[in-house]
């Protein structure tokens, strides 16, 4: 204790009244004035210049304190706050390290207490003697934690929830104590109610903890990566000098030719590891996760199943856990810390050219994120030669649309063909020709380029997976995750709560004590629930598709009325456009609607660890939102046009209204319209407008709501913000589900559909440029930093985009055989064709009608709209003509074009996944120099400890052959020896059991 601080504990014992504490005391411990000797138990200390008291009378009175307020003396809060020490900031770095500027903070606790009047005078931040954490433990509270008396004056009393709470909190913290950690209480802050206890992670707790956890370190062993030689060194120098500008300049980034050894952590062979700066042996990622770990272990009560954290913060108990920041990332004369480093060199749209350095995010924060943008890095780099072969593609189309002969046929007028209404009595015959622009526009997605196209997705999806497999082991031999296997986890905590109710209840009832665990039993009404549940919300998706169906053929009848020519003739691209918008409107609201009611449907599930979780509403959430996103699509891809019926025999929904048909071009062109407007709105406005608008919202409102706290306190509001408050009003870490799924559901938008979409890759790579940079500057500048997990993988993600890539096949071979006219024309071309052209093949494809045969009151209103009587309209399908004997039966071109397209269906889809399979096959799993590094690797770990072993060996025969030589020395002396040489011998024994 330094000469100018005096020790509270230092007061003579004849207070009538103990020690009493309350939270609401807001940072100061309020001791009787005499509580006894305590001279083994250093408490709070204040400067003594600042005291005129004597030594022997050194104490607090806290009516005096309190009557020293009400006359006024004491102005402002800070008045006695700067006295006690100044600039009690400038050590500890504006939160990031304890109040002795020493021990960094490693992970903050944030709970809300009411505060009291008299708190708000004397308000202290106490820095804890961690030599004293588990002898007072039960004797004092937390230092910060503070207490008032009853003078018998009136003050606000907590309730019982709130004291419930703060004893809670009391046992928790005493608990991580006694597991090693280090805790600093702070309630002297600018927000209001809100306190915060810091926890820092002793060097013995972070040896025994890694130990635990198994974490891989570094040693002091180095060895040297193997290099390629020859050309291919030579051709690696040269890609290295032509991507050096988009490089990011971090030291991580950089190719490393040697790599240290790495082990898993043992305080027996702490000689293997490099510890000459023990600050940065385990850095601030891994420290966190290791007092995160503690805190998940750690419990605050002895019932027979006590809950750890996650039960505190969902009973209120804590309001939030978080581990610190590095620093700002903006402003002047801030400090470069990796944070910073991030912003500039990866959250910025400027450097949205550059790779990902991502390896310091992985430094950050943490394995799983940093698989997370690395997968997306890889993700958008194999975009870029979909995108390419993509746009040669719709150049293809672009290129021969004027030698397409099908089209320049339906935009003949010579050729006069005329149509059958579209709709009942309000619809007239039409024009072929009319439909000219849509034929035209078709050609553009419908060629045979298409084909060639799916062929390569499908390759390409195969490819994707391998090259990220690839990817995955080289990060993980890079981030020494080779041989990590993942342990079971912690419990949640509902979980343990719904164990602990049931056992409970069969204790009360069978007086049994035995351990309890959910059976399938517990959870049948929640599995029917679920069950109900998801059936009921693709009904609703369904419903919905529906009713915007009912949209269109009401719409397109109304529009039909219409007078002018312009507007019957824009009647189909109106309609589809209004009701793609409005299919993407009631998308994006049911995806929220989904996301919610799939969490809910996992927590009445009640999963036993965070992994089952997590999967369990990955797949339900999945299904739900792949349902909503794609039905319209299916809808307009399959079935559209399927039941129409034929003139004089239409299909009716509810007996009135007729369903709706395919342009003569067929429903492809629709289908791209579809597909193109809710890709790009759900990328535009839900994954960026949202992402971008949102927290920025939230950030102002909570901006504005500090402002107003602020302006109430105007001495605290001139005070600098603490890093740990700083980082409260940041958004929590909701985890990376959202993330994923917005891309895997933009996966199955560039591979499932994409034979009627060919600009669909070249989109989402737009897309995902921005994405990156936005999902980087999130979590970055606007969340709280994660917690860092350890992961291999990306998990479950990995197994649907297979599911989504083999399912792709499928649906391209139906789209190309079913939806496009690709089957047809290669029918007509080599079984129909008498010139062996395509010359024809339009009139092929059309039926004719008798107008006579309409049904009573469905012939149009207006038969000479035209201007001639029409006898015999066309319609497209493979029907006999009114003048056969089977009349208006399907012919046996119909059933020779079905045969043709599911043959093709078949060959189509077995060729490609043999094709896809044999991609897999042929390229290996495990780059073949990251296999032979990790040999080098198990080899150099054995040389290490047999040069140990072998050193040991060394040393123990030394050892004895010293104590033989020393016994036979001893034997030789005369049993007639003095006390000195019998002292002599007892060394020479006592030499032995030391050995």
């Amino acid at each position: 204790m330094n000469k100018d601080e005096i020790d509270l504990h230092r007061i003579p014992p004849e207070a009538p009244w103990g020690p009493h504490t309350d939270s609401a005391s807001n940072g100061v411990e309020f001791l009787p004035e005499e509580l006894g000797e305590a001279p083994n138990k250093p408490g709070m200390r204040v400067n003594e210049k600042y005291s005129s008291l004597p030594d022997e009378e050194k104490g607090i009175h806290i009516i005096n304190i309190r009557t020293i307020e009400d006359i006024g003396y004491v102005q402002h809060e800070s008045t006695l706050l700067n006295s006690l020490c100044q600039d009690p900031d400038a050590n500890c770095k504006y939160g990031v390290y304890f109040r002795d500027g020493k021990r960094k903070v490693d992970y903050i606790l944030v709970y809300h207490y009411k505060k009291s009047s008299v708190s708000r005078t004397l308000t202290r931040r106490i820095h804890h003697n961690d030599s004293s954490a588990r002898s007072i433990k039960q004797d004092l509270p937390l230092p910060g934690k503070g207490g008032h008396l009853d003078m018998g004056e009136s003050e606000p009393h907590m309730d019982y929830h709130e004291d419930d709470k703060r004893f809670r909190r009391e046992e928790y913290e005493g608990n991580l104590m006694e597991a090693g950690l280090e805790l600093e209480r702070d309630e002297d802050t600018k927000i209001h109610g809100v306190g915060f206890v810091k926890i820092h992670a002793p060097w013995n707790v972070l040896c025994r903890e890694a130990e635990f956890l198994k974490l891989k370190m570094p040693t002091k062993k180095v060895y040297q990566i193997n290099q390629p030689h020859g050309l291919l060194k030579k051709i690696n120098s040269v890609i290295q000098k032509i991507t050096e500008p988009i490089q990011p300049k971090v030291a991580e980034h950089k190719p490393q030719t040697v790599k240290r050894l790495s082990y898993p952590f043992s305080r027996e062979k702490q000689h293997l590891f490099d510890l000459s700066d023990k600050e940065s042996f385990f850095d601030s990622k891994t420290r966190s996760t290791i007092v995160y770990e503690i805190l998940k272990r750690t419990t605050c009560t002895k019932a027979k199943y006590s809950m750890g954290i996650t039960s505190l913060l969902a009973n209120g108990v804590y309001s939030a856990a978080y581990p610190l920041h590095d620093g700002d990332y903006e402003g002047e004369n801030v400090e470069l810390n990796d944070r910073k480093l991030l912003c500039e060199e990866w959250a910025s749209y400027g450097v949205f050219y550059k790779y990902q350095p991502i390896d310091l995010v992985r430094k950050y924060f943490g394995e799983k994120i940093g698989l997370y943008f690395a997968w997306l890095g890889v993700y958008t780099q194999m975009l870029i030669p979909a995108s390419i072969v993509g746009v040669i593609v719709f150049l293809y189309g672009c290129a021969t649309v004027d030698e397409n002969i099908p089209s320049m046929e339906m935009c003949d007028d010579r050729n006069n063909i005329t149509m059958c209404p579209l709709c009942d009595k309000t619809c007239s015959y039409w024009k072929m020709s009319s439909a000219c622009a849509t034929a035209r526009a078709s050609h553009l997605f419908d060629n045979p380029a298409t084909v060639f196209f799916s062929v390569f997705m499908a390759l390409w999806a195969a490819t994707f997976m391998e090259h990220w497999k690839r990817k995955q082991m080289r990060l993980n031999y890079r981030w020494d995750l080779t041989g990590f296997e993942e342990e079971e986890a912690h419990p949640r905590a509902e979980y343990e709560a719904k164990v602990l109710e049931k056992s409970l209840r069969k204790e009360y009832i069978h007086k049994k004590t035995d351990k309890e665990k959910l059976t399938w039993k517990d959870r049948f009404p929640a599995y029917f629930t679920n069950f109900v549940g998801i059936i009921f919300m693709i009904g609703l998706t369904f419903a919905i598709v529906f009713g915007v169906i009912i949209y269109r053929i009401s719409t397109a009848a109304a529009l039909a009325i219409s007078s002018t020519p312009s507007g019957r003739s824009s009647v189909r691209v109106t309609v589809t456009a209004t009701a793609v918008i409005i299919n993407l409107v009631v998308i994006i609201i049911l995806d929220e609607v989904y996301g919610c009611i799939a969490r809910w449907l996992t927590q009445i599930e009640v999963p036993k660890t965070d992994k089952s979780f997590e999967e369990r509403l990955i797949f339900k959430a999945f299904l739900l939102k792949f349902v909503n996103a794609y039905t319209p699509i299916f809808y307009v891809a399959f079935f559209k046009g399927r039941f129409v019926g034929r003139p004089g025999d239409y299909v009716y929904i509810f007996h009135s209204f007729r369903m709706e048909e395919c342009a003569p071009g067929g429903c492809l062109m629709e289908l791209c319209i579809q597909l193109s407007i809710i890709m790009l709105g759900k990328q535009l406005i839900q994954n960026n407008l949202f992402e971008i608008g949102i927290p920025k919202m939230k950030k102002l409102i909570r901006y504005i709501k500090l402002k107003r706290q602020s302006s109430l306190d105007h001495e605290e509001h001139m005070k600098k913000k603490q890093r740990y408050e700083v980082d409260y009003n940041l958004e929590p870490f909701a985890g990376l589900t959202p993330e994923y799924m917005e891309m895997i559901i933009q996966f199955g938008f560039v591979t499932l559909f994409v034979a009627s979409f060919p600009l669909a890759p070249l989109f989402a790579l737009l897309n995902n440029i921005i994405e990156i940079r936005l999902d980087a500057k999130k979590f970055v500048t606007e969340l709280r930093r994660p917690v860092a997990v350890r992961a291999k993988d990306i998990g479950i993600w990995y197994n649907i985009l297979r599911g989504v890539g083999k399912l792709a096949v499928i649906i391209n071979a139906f789209v190309i055989s079913f939806t496009s006219d690709f089957i047809p024309r290669l029918v007509y071309l080599y079984m129909y064709s008498e010139n062996g052209t395509m010359h024809g093949f339009v009139n092929h494809t059309l039926s004719s009608f008798n107008v006579s045969d309409f049904q009573e009151g469905t012939a149009p209103n207006d038969p000479m709209e035209l201007g001639y009587e029409v006898q015999i309209c066309r319609y497209k399908d493979y029907r006999e003509p009114p003048w056969s004997e089977n009349k208006y039966e399907i012919s046996k071109d119909f059933w020779a074009v079905l045969a043709a397209r599911l043959a093709f269906v078949i060959v189509f889809q077995n060729l490609v996944m043999f094709m896809s399979d044999f991609v897999d096959w042929i390229i290996p799993d495990i780059p073949k120099d990251i296999s032979q590094q990790i040999h080098k690797e198990k080899v150099l770990m054995v040389e290490v400890f047999m040069k140990e072993e072998q050193g040991k060996l060394q040393m123990l025969e030394t050892w004895k052959d010293k104590d033989m030589k020393k016994g036979e020395n001893c034997n030789n002396h005369s049993p007639k020896l003095s006390r000195s040489h019998s002292g002599s011998m007892s060394s020479c024994h006592s030499y032995h059991i030391d050995v």
